[in-house]
This record gives C-alpha cells, structure tokens and sequence, in this order.
C-alpha cells in the first residue's frame, strides 16, 4: 500500500464556512457532540469533494473511513444545508433593483442523470430531452448582466420545454419585476413568454435573417449580445462545481444539487 497526500483546490473559508452550517445543523437536531463517525469539518470536506471532484459516493466513503451508506447520509445532509442557503426568487429580484440592476437573464439548462423510468402520457421518456439527446432535469436560473449566477429554480423533467419550466418557477415574479422597470433577457426557447420578456425575432420560416426588417435585426443582434455573458452562469456552475455535469443521485435531487452548487459559488467568489 502506498500513502499520499491530496489537496482539495477549494478555499479554505469555503469549507469553514459549510463546517459552520453542518455544526449549527447537529446542534438544531440535538445531536450529542463526538456522537458522529465524522466531525463537521470532515463531513464539509467529503461534501464538497463530491461537488468539485465528481467523485463516487464509494470511494468517499473509504476514503473517510466511514460506510457508504453514511457517506450517503451525509451527503444528503449537506446537500440540504446548503439548498436551504439559496436565496428566494422574489429577494433576488428586489435586490437587483434595490442595485439598479439594467436587466436579468433568464435561460435553462439540462443537467445530465443516469436513465430513469417515467413516461408521459404521449409514451415518450418523462426524462429525456429531445434538444439535448439525453437524459436529466431542466433547471432554470437567473444571471446578472455580467454572467454572475443569481437564483437556480426546482428541477423539471427533462422532456419539459424551457417556456413551460419557466412559466411554473419563474415568470410570476418576472412579469411583476418587469412591471417595475427590470425587464428579462431570454433566448428563442422563451417565444411565448409574455410582456417584459424580451426575446430575439424568428426569421420568417425557410427564409433567411436577412428578410427580417433592418431594425429588428439589430434588435436581436443587441439581445443576443447582451445575453452572452449570462449564458456563462450555467457553464460556471458546471464547470466549478463538476458533479453538475452528471448526477448519479435521483434526478428529483437535481434542483436541491444546482441550488447547493449557486451557494457554494457564492461563497467562492
């Protein structure tokens, strides 16, 4: 047997930080002190070796010298903790204006699963993505002009449209946000959305762009630019936090995973 030493390329006030909330969570339970395999701190580190390293629950386990099963235990555990920390649609959004925020980006992504069952009523897969070509769960989230990551919805299945997840978590608040002078960036995948979502204009079907009027050509060439950096939220998460990119848990976990993942990127930068 051969022993080495490893560092986990997390900052250290990160993991303070989710060892804080685990201890604060055990005294909230009434867990008696050195009742535990694992002490807070160890518990923060193999949670977060899980989000950045992708690395299976097992090997965890034996790495920490625990039972899978209280790896997985404790995984959950702090998963929760730290989804609990997301904030609330409404408070972002009043936050950015409270800012003077110029606007918001709305976009979705797919966060890759394992297969799962579920079918739809049509006898399609209830998971699997037609855009994507894979199965997961669609999330929505917010991003600010610059690309910061604001607000992560539930999950949905991933057969579900970007317009229609949207409609369910967030486009109450943005229609009211709107209202208020924060209007909404979105992609084509939002055509439909409603008043203060501000999208690109399909070009007329089988023809070119270029049929479109010249000032609606700039229109979209101004939405496209100024949503580009905000595209980048979603591949920050998922490159930072790399069990974004394939989530062995159940997919219903997905929304709690991406909402632990925006804490910990907040805590990050």
């Amino acid at each position: 047997m051969v022993t080495f030493v490893v560092t986990l390329d997390v900052p250290n006030h990160v993991v303070e930080h989710l060892a804080r909330l685990l201890a604060a969570h055990r005294r909230r339970l009434g867990t008696p002190r050195r009742s535990r395999a694992l002490g807070p701190f160890r518990q923060a580190v193999l949670v977060l070796r899980w989000f950045r390293e992708r690395g299976c629950v097992h090997c965890l386990a034996r790495d920490a010298g625990i039972s899978q099963a209280t790896a997985y235990r404790y995984l959950h555990e702090g998963i929760d903790v730290l989804a609990h920390k997301a904030p609330d649609l409404h408070d972002v959004l009043t936050r950015c204006q409270k800012l003077g925020v110029t606007h918001v980006i709305l976009d979705g992504t797919l966060i890759e699963s394992d297969r799962v069952a579920g079918v739809r009523e049509n006898g399609n897969d209830l998971w699997f993505s037609q855009k994507h070509k894979a199965f997961g769960g669609n999330v929505q989230f917010l991003s600010a002009p610059d690309g910061t990551p604001l607000w992560v919805s539930e999950v949905e299945p991933g057969s579900t449209p970007y317009v229609t997840a949207a409609r369910i978590h967030a486009l109450p608040a943005l229609y009211k946000a709107a209202a208020e002078g924060l209007p909404t960036l979105a992609g084509k995948g939002y055509i439909g959305a409603g008043i203060g979502i501000h999208i690109p204009t399909r070009r007329p079907k089988g023809r070119s762009e270029q049929a479109l009027h010249v000032d609606i050509r700039m229109t979209n060439a101004l939405i496209r630019h100024a949503r580009a950096l905000g595209e980048r939220a979603a591949a920050e998460l998922k490159q930072r936090w790399r069990t974004l990119q394939r989530i062995t848990l159940s997919p219903n976990r997905i929304g709690d995973i991406a909402r632990a993942a925006l804490v910990l990127n907040g805590l990050w930068k």
